[in-house]
């Protein structure tokens, strides 16, 4: 039994994973803080969006732990919390490339 609760959890954590990077603004906020870590300013001119905007992606990726906070004064710092997380959706990336290129040639042997 207790094995299920903790295979349900991790469950979870994986989709609250995998929710966390269903939004194309919180992946370019993720591309961008493995560069180097950011702050809220930072981002919003980077990725030319508001910062409110911002801030609420922001919060969605420190809830489910993608990204951590340094303190300086006023300053809030953003960084990955695990650089691996890139290496993670470069693979998903990778794996559709493949798929999208499955599905042409498919469209290719049916147009021929």
């Amino acid at each position: 039994m207790l094995a299920q609760s903790l295979t349900q959890e991790l469950i979870q954590l994986q989709a609250d994973f995998c929710s966390a990077l269903s939004d194309p603004t919180r992946l370019l906020i993720l591309y961008a803080l493995s560069e180097n870590p950011r702050n809220v300013t930072e981002l919003t001119n980077e990725l030319q969006t508001t910062q409110p905007t911002v801030s609420r992606h922001l919060k969605v990726l420190r809830e489910r732990g993608l990204v951590q906070t340094t303190r300086s004064g006023t300053t809030i710092t953003y960084s990955l919390s695990d650089q691996r997380l890139i290496q993670a959706i470069d693979l998903m990336r990778a794996v559709m490339r493949d798929r999208i290129a499955y599905h042409a040639n498919l469209l290719e042997e049916i147009d021929a």
